[in-house]
């Protein structure tokens, strides 16, 4: 039972990159995901995330370039973004977490907690130049 992300990489600002966040052992139908980024020397902050009903929540640097969503497969959540900066360079971890739960930003590669179905990604570096 794990989340890996996917996707990551180098990009020039203003480019593209798409990350991929797949269950492997569980399905995300009924769990709230969430993508986070830690910079270095910086604290791990939520970016986006998406409920299990579609409610969809998006910090205010990403309003407007990043969107989330679910693939059909339930076991897929992608964060598409677009108008790359600089300052979005980070790892990036996807988090879920049952639905009755809340999602708490930790950054913290591979975290499990059965309690709350909780889990981490190993996380992907994304780097703007």
């Amino acid at each position: 039972v794990q989340l890996v992300e996917s996707g990551g990489g180098s990009v020039q600002a203003g480019g593209s990159l798409r990350l991929s966040c797949t269950a492997s052992g569980f399905t995300l139908e009924r769990d709230d995901v969430g993508w986070f980024r830690q910079a270095p020397g910086k604290e791990c902050e939520l970016v986006s995330s998406i409920e299990s009903d579609g409610t969809t929540v998006y910090s205010d640097s990403a309003k407007g370039r990043f969107a989330i969503s679910r693939d059909s497969n339930k076991k897929t959540v992608f964060l598409q973004m677009n108008s790359l900066k600089p300052e979005d360079t980070a790892v990036y971890y996807c988090a879920s977490v049952g639905s009755r739960f809340r999602l708490v930003s930790r950054c913290s590669r591979g975290y499990k907690d059965s309690r709350f179905l909780e889990r981490w990604g190993q996380g992907t570096q994304v780097t703007v130049s």
